[in-house]
């Protein structure tokens, strides 16, 4: 049995993923991710398995390994817009994620980001003493577009910093919006336009692409806060450019970027106002390691429920 694995953050944290990857005795090759369509393309052929990250299985990719060994693809994480699911229906290929793992260390990122911004950190953290002033988050009001596992998190914490909670979804948990005091929105909108900070936490597909358009965007002003740690595409690049460039917009803060690794040339690299990590929310030593388990697992219980050779 010939597996895959192209996820860069379960190659590069040690631990106990790696032991049940290699527990079985499969032939283990490594490629680093995110890979292109190209990529994929000339070396699926030789897998049984595959446990990816943010890879490009198109149509054409996932033909190609129908056609030779390919049987299962483990996603290492939740997102699953990178792969083409009707074509890997159509052709006999499973695809399983890891449901509900990140949501705890992605919480964690966003107000990593946002407090990060409020207290100037990145003028702070160096040798000299230059000093600017920053502000509280404690009374600010904080929209949270897509309240499921990771935004039910970020409600949380929001409360224990004691600020206004606001969210907006296409079905709500009526009560836990009642037990965590979380205002219901009935558009995004409405939501945007009462938050100080509006955070991201949807899964990308054709009614969610695009989210935050030209038209949300005009809600905003030289105070409001986005924040992304979902996926780039929920964001309009261009209209939000022209906010940057009009100085119209508080910040945004994004964990997530349309091409993954950042170009040099990259268009929001020039904005004080705009902070970039490299997709490293759920990058823990913890969450890795869990996320790492439940891949394994998934592709392990597939070939233990239908072996072949």
């Amino acid at each position: 049995m010939n597996i895959l694995v192209t996820s860069t953050s379960f190659l590069d944290t040690p631990g106990k993923h790696h032991d049940l990857l290699n527990s079985k005795g499969y032939k283990i090759e490594f490629l680093r991710g995110p890979l292109v369509e190209s990529d994929i393309y000339n070396v699926i052929h030789k897998y049984d398995g595959i446990v990816c990250g943010d890879d490009e299985y198109t149509e054409k990719v996932l033909k190609k390994g129908a056609e030779s060994k390919v049987k299962i693809i483990s996603k290492y994480g939740v997102g699953l817009d990178k792969i083409n699911l009707k074509s890997a229906g159509k052709l006999g290929i499973e695809v399983r994620n890891c449901k509900g793992v990140n949501h705890s260390t992605v919480a964690e990122h966003v107000f990593t980001l946002l407090l990060s911004f409020s207290k100037n950190m990145h003028l702070h953290l160096k040798k000299g003493w230059e000093r600017k002033t920053g502000f509280e988050i404690k009374g600010k009001s904080i929209g949270i577009v897509g309240l499921g596992n990771i935004g039910k998190a970020v409600a949380r914490i929001a409360n224990a910093f004691e600020m206004n909670v606001l969210g907006f979804d296409k079905i709500y948990d009526e009560s836990f919006l009642r037990e965590n005091s979380i205002k219901k929105c009935q558009s995004i909108n409405e939501l945007v336009e009462e938050s100080d900070i509006i955070t991201l936490h949807l899964n990308l597909n054709k009614s969610t692409k695009h989210i935050i358009n030209k038209e949300l965007l005009n809600f905003f002003n030289q105070t409001k806060i986005l924040i992304n740690t979902a996926r780039s595409n929920l964001v309009d690049l261009e209209a939000l450019l022209e906010k940057l460039e009009s100085n119209k917009i508080g910040a945004y803060l994004t964990d997530v970027l349309d091409f993954e690794p950042m170009v040099e040339d990259h268009p929001l690299k020039k904005f004080s106002n705009v902070y970039i990590t490299p997709h490293v929310s759920s990058r823990t030593k913890e969450n890795v390691e869990k996320q790492g388990l439940m891949a394994v697992q998934n592709l392990f219980n597939f070939f233990d429920q239908r072996p072949f050779n």
